[in-house]
Order: C-alpha cells, then sequence, then structure tokens
C-alpha cells in the first residue's frame, strides 16, 4: 500500500451507501482510507467477532452485491475482480474498528469517518421533510397518471360519457347526440324507464349495437305505441314493453351496471331544461326492485 489517503468529509459522505435502509461504508473503501489491504482489515475484524454484530457488520446479499456494483465507478477490471460480495460496515461497525486496528492513525481516521457519519445524518434530518413532500407529490402524481391512462384509454375506445349535465331550451341535437351515445355504449343490454314513449324513443333504440337487448317499462301502452312496436320489431332486433306504474322519474340503465337518471323524457330531450346524472350507488337495489315490481 502506498501512503495514506486522507478523505474530505465530503468525499466520505460520497463512499456512504445505502442498503435496505441502512448507512454503512464497504471493506474495500475503508481499507483504502485506513491504508491496509482488505484482507488485512477483515482478517482483524474476523479475529475480534464478538466485537461485531450483525447491526455492526453484515455481507451484502447477491442483489445488493450487483446493485452496489452498477453505482460505482470503477473500471471493467476492476469490476471483473469483484467477484465476492463484499461485507459492510454500519456506523457503529466504523467506530469499532479502530479499537480492532490499534493505531494512532486508525483512530483519527475513524473519528473523521464517524463526522462524516454524522454531517450525512443532520442533511437527512433536515431534508426529511422536504423527502416526505416529494414522495407525496410523487404519489398524486402516480395516481392522476392511472386516472389520464383510464381517461386517455375510454378515448381511444370512443366510450367516454360525461357523469353529469344540464342541456337547456333548443339543444336538442346535442341532447339527441348524448343520448344516441349512451345506448350505442350499451354492449349487453338497456332497460328504460319513462312514463311517456313514442316512436321517437323507438328510433333512438335502434341505434344500439346488434344483439343489444332492450326492455323499456312505461305506465301504460297505448295502442298507438303499441302500433309503433310492432312496426319497430318487423324491422329491427325486439323491444319489449312492460307496464311499470311505481315510477315517476326517467331511468336508463345500462349493461346492469350503468344507471342514469334522466330529467326529461326521452321524446322530449332539448325541449325544456333538463339534468342528467350517472348514479354510482343503489344500482343493485335498484334492479333488484324492478324485478320484484314487474313479478
Amino acid at each position: 500500500m502506498s501512503g495514506l489517503v486522507f478523505l474530505s468529509g465530503r468525499q466520505i459522505i460520497n463512499l456512504i451507501y445505502s442498503f435496505k435502509g441502512v448507512q454503512v461504508m464497504v471493506d474495500r473503501d475503508l481499507a483504502q482510507i485506513y491504508n491496509v489491504e482488505t484482507r488485512v482489515l477483515n482478517q482483524a475484524v474476523k479475529r475480534n467477532t464478538e466485537r461485531f454484530p450483525a447491526d455492526f457488520m453484515f455481507q451484502l446479499d447477491q442483489e445488493d452485491f450487483e446493485n452496489w456494483r452498477s453505482q460505482i465507478v470503477i473500471s471493467n477490471s476492476d469490476k471483473m475482480g469483484l467477484r465476492r460480495a463484499p461485507y459492510v460496515f454500519t456506523e457503529q461497525g466504523v467506530a469499532m474498528l479502530s479499537a480492532v486496528l490499534k493505531s494512532d492513525t486508525a483512530v483519527k481516521v475513524s473519528i473523521q469517518i464517524m463526522q462524516a457519519f454524522t454531517e450525512l445524518r443532520k442533511a437527512l434530518q433536515q431534508h426529511q421533510g422536504l423527502l416526505q413532500r416529494v414522495d407525496q407529490v410523487e404519489s398524486r402524481l402516480s395516481l392522476h397518471d392511472e386516472q389520464f391512462e383510464r381517461i386517455f384509454s375510454a378515448l381511444e375506445k370512443g366510450d367516454v360519457n360525461p357523469a353529469q349535465g344540464i342541456f337547456f331550451d333548443g339543444q336538442t341535437f346535442d341532447a339527441y347526440s348524448f343520448v344516441s351515445k349512451l345506448i350505442r355504449s350499451a354492449k349487453k343490454s338497456i332497460l328504460l324507464i319513462d312514463n311517456y314513449v313514442d316512436e321517437t324513443v323507438l328510433i333512438l333504440l335502434s341505434k344500439r349495437r346488434q344483439g343489444v337487448e332492450v326492455t323499456i317499462y312505461t305506465q301504460s301502452i297505448s295502442k298507438q305505441l303499441q302500433l309503433d312496436l310492432d312496426k319497430h320489431n318487423g324491422q329491427y332486433p325486439t323491444v319489449s314493453c312492460r307496464i311499470l306504474q311505481k315510477s315517476h322519474d326517467r331511468f336508463l340503465v345500462l349493461d346492469g351496471r350503468k344507471l342514469y337518471h334522466i330529467g326529461a323524457s326521452l321524446k322530449d330531450l332539448g325541449k325544456k331544461w333538463f339534468a342528467f346524472s350517472r348514479m354510482q350507488h343503489g344500482i343493485d337495489e335498484f334492479l333488484k326492485l324492478l324485478k320484484n315490481s314487474n313479478q
């Protein structure tokens, strides 16, 4: 070995690594600082194993060893020489080294290293609040990324529908376009509860996908409605119509899982102000009561 390697506190801090939340130094770096060979340092430790419990010194596992090798700046030939996972020393282990190496120089070097540990610990404590805020921001960004991913995926599929909104007098086309989009989004079934159904509602329902079953619940089936149903069912897949006299409002259920409350009959879309909203809760109870009412 050549002469002693005197490092600044900052240089020593750069040799302190974090493994699983523990700040440690690697045996080869310590040996260089103490001006001894790595094997000599480890031999001195092994002769005093009772002074180095697991929280003072331990050997890196293979995964940590590979991570450490990828982080440090060394030549390829030097990396080839690092075939054995090194031993690492915690702050307490470094303090104990001065006792087993038994020299005035070792004591001075250990003090310098301990001061570097202390400086690093203070810096981490000072920035702990900032690190926590950064973690919180990253967590929120991760959540937002997931939400944006779902939105973009839905946009690509063309099935994004607003959860609530208002249409005003005269917005006839916009209102019909919105309801048509809802109907086209159904993949299996459509349930419509509307006390005022006419041929315009059947025209809207004719825009559904092939194979989607439709059931209309209304307070009465007039002769004109029955005539319109017969004409519709003669050309398009059958729309079933049943009597339900317990509902005042209008509801649209898509695929048995999306429940919309609609403030106007579908035949009157755009004629007056009306609101719509998707109901986030109670869909199972709603369908259960609807089934019981139809028995």
